[in-house]
């Protein structure tokens, strides 16, 4: 399957990788910006079999139900109760000590539109479950998905949102 998405991702759609997936770690936060099509999805489970890496997510409760429940955890999802009496960032970073392993892939923007401001739900759900966070940019301008060194969260939120902003400048959105 490998040698397969390697295939797709490199040669067919022309694709480079710019950084390391941090293997070496069990947990952590990635950012993924810009998040403006459904077919960073698909690129991600692509670069996921490039990387023989497990990658998850957190999605809706009723997205986990059948009939397609299955295929949300076979591709690393985890179900979260995100109802308004439910402390989202809490039970999120809950999961990362349930679990030996999670990574948890999400978008900043919380949508596919363009938005001015990120949610930082992401920030708090790192240093909640005290992990870092890897920057990962989806540039479609360039064909090129890029990574960050993990990055722990400081005190300074201001400071490091400006880093992470810094990283995806000039990078381009599918849409």
């Amino acid at each position: 399957m490998q040698q397969i998405a390697k295939f797709i991702y490199f040669k067919f759609l022309g694709w480079k990788l710019n950084g390391a997936f941090p293997s070496h770690l069990d947990k952590f936060v990635a950012i993924v910006v810009p998040h403006t099509s459904w077919w960073d999805f698909l690129l991600g489970l692509l670069i996921r079999a490039v990387w023989q890496e497990e990658i998850n997510f957190v999605g809706k409760k009723s997205l986990f139900k059948p009939p397609f429940g299955w295929f949300f955890r076979w591709t690393g999802g985890a179900p979260i109760d995100r109802t308004k009496t439910n402390d989202t960032v809490k039970a999120t970073a809950e999961i990362f000590s349930e679990r030996k392993r999670f990574r948890l892939a999400l978008s900043p923007e919380g949508t596919r539109k363009k938005v001015e401001k990120w949610k930082t739900g992401f920030y708090y759900i790192a240093k909640t479950a005290n992990v870092p966070i890897v920057l990962v940019a989806f540039d479609y301008g360039k064909k090129e998905i890029k990574l960050s060194e993990p990055l722990i969260p400081t005190e300074d939120k201001e400071a490091d949102f400006k880093k992470y902003h810094a990283f995806f400048e000039g990078v381009e959105g599918k849409h």
